[in-house]
Order: C-alpha cells, then sequence, then structure tokens
C-alpha cells in the first residue's frame, strides 16, 4: 500500500469479522482494532466494580476511570485495561451476555467512537465491529460486511468456547447470538446496518483460508480503481 488506508468490516457476532480483520493486519501490515473488545473492556470493568447500568449517571463516572489500549504481542492485538491485560477476561460467556446492552448506551459508545477514530491516525489501520463503515469511518478506503448463516454461526461460537475450556450448550450460545443481533440491529445510537457502499460477503461455506482471499482480491480491485 502506498499511503495509509482505513478498512472497516461490519458484521453480526460469530460471523468471522474478527478472524478476518486479524488476518489481513498481518496480511497487510497494518494496524488491527477490535471495537468489540473494548467494548467487552468496559462490560468487565462495569461487572468487576458491580455498577447498575441502567444509572446513566454512574456509568458516566465510570467511563472517567475507564482507560483501554492496545498492544502488540506474538504478532497478535492484545486489549489492556487501566494498564492490565484482560483479553482472555473478557470472553467469557458471562460478558457476551451483557456486552452488547452496554454497547448500547449512547455515553460509551461515544467515547469508544472518539478513542477508535485516535487509534487511525498512525497509519493504515484494518478495523472491525457493527458500526465502522457507518459511523466511525463513513469514509473507509474499503468496507466489509461479513454475513454467515445462523447454524454457521453458532456452530463456531460453540466451537469457540469449549476449546477455551468453558462449559456452554449450543442452546445457550444461540439464544446469546439471537439477543445480541436483536439488540445491536434495534439499538437507538449507531445500529448495526450494512453501509450502502459496503461489500457483502456471506462465508458460510468459507474456510478462514478462502475469506481471506476472497477480501484480499475485493480490496486489491477497489484500491485499483
Amino acid at each position: 500500500m502506498k499511503k495509509p488506508i482505513i478498512i472497516a468490516i461490519d458484521g453480526f457476532s460469530a460471523c468471522g469479522k474478527s478472524t478476518l480483520a486479524r488476518d489481513l493486519s498481518k496480511k497487510l501490515n497494518c494496524i488491527y482494532i477490535d471495537s468489540g473488545a473494548m467494548y467487552r473492556a468496559v462490560t468487565y470493568y462495569l461487572i468487576k466494580n458491580n455498577i447498575d447500568i441502567s444509572n446513566l449517571t454512574a456509568v458516566k463516572e465510570a467511563l472517567d476511570k475507564i482507560h483501554v489500549h492496545f498492544e502488540r504481542e506474538n504478532g497478535d492485538s492484545v486489549i489492556y485495561l487501566s494498564g492490565g491485560n484482560v483479553e482472555n477476561k473478557i470472553r467469557t460467556q458471562d460478558i457476551s451476555s451483557k456486552v452488547s446492552e452496554v454497547a448500547a448506551i449512547s455515553p460509551v459508545r461515544k467515547k469508544m467512537v472518539q478513542l477508535q477514530r485516535e487509534y487511525a491516525s498512525d497509519g493504515s489501520v484494518v478495523m472491525d465491529g457493527r458500526d465502522i463503515g457507518t459511523v466511525v469511518f463513513p469514509n473507509a478506503d474499503i468496507k466489509l460486511f461479513i454475513t454467515a448463516d445462523t447454524q454457521v454461526r453458532v456452530q463456531r461460537r460453540y466451537l469457540e468456547l469449549k476449546n477455551k475450556g468453558l462449559s456452554v450448550s449450543k442452546k445457550e450460545v444461540r439464544d446469546n447470538l439471537k439477543s445480541r443481533d436483536h439488540i445491536d440491529s434495534t439499538r437507538k445510537d449507531s445500529p448495526l446496518r450494512k453501509a450502502p457502499d459496503a461489500i457483502l460477503i456471506d462465508n458460510s461455506q468459507m474456510s478462514q483460508k478462502q475469506q481471506l482471499k476472497v477480501a484480499l482480491d475485493l480490496i486489491n480491485q477497489r484500491l485499483q480503481t
């Protein structure tokens, strides 16, 4: 890449967008920002400190104390909360069950969007989330919207959690994804939707390697136009 670019990747939970974003960042040698991890870190902080998310004043006060940043470790982007590595702590089902509610809180979104834009000021960035191409970077150079069949998404998330040693049923996973889909798509502030100029990729029948190739081909085509 001759000049810095921004690649925005949006999509529903467990559709493979984070995997694609990580792969692209390594292939293109650019910064990867997992916006979902940022909302998970905020959720983790609120839960750990017993803060009622329905109390807007308490949430705003907590946001002034929350400091999140990413560090590169073993080739991967790892999130830190107030100086501590919370990468594994934020990936539990308990956090997954509450993160969409926290992410729907307007002051939370405003602070995270501000940070996300700041992260992109130092060079090429690939960022995934739910409002990256519509709100965070509406003028992104490349916008991708990732989707997959619901059953495929359930199986992927189920295996992901099982591989981490977490005890969870497919019904719990399915119910969680259904709930998050609804909250993410219907919230008033920055709802999940496909940007008009985003390229749709359905990866239901794709391997990780195939998905990366499709995305790279699309990016190269777009950059050459």
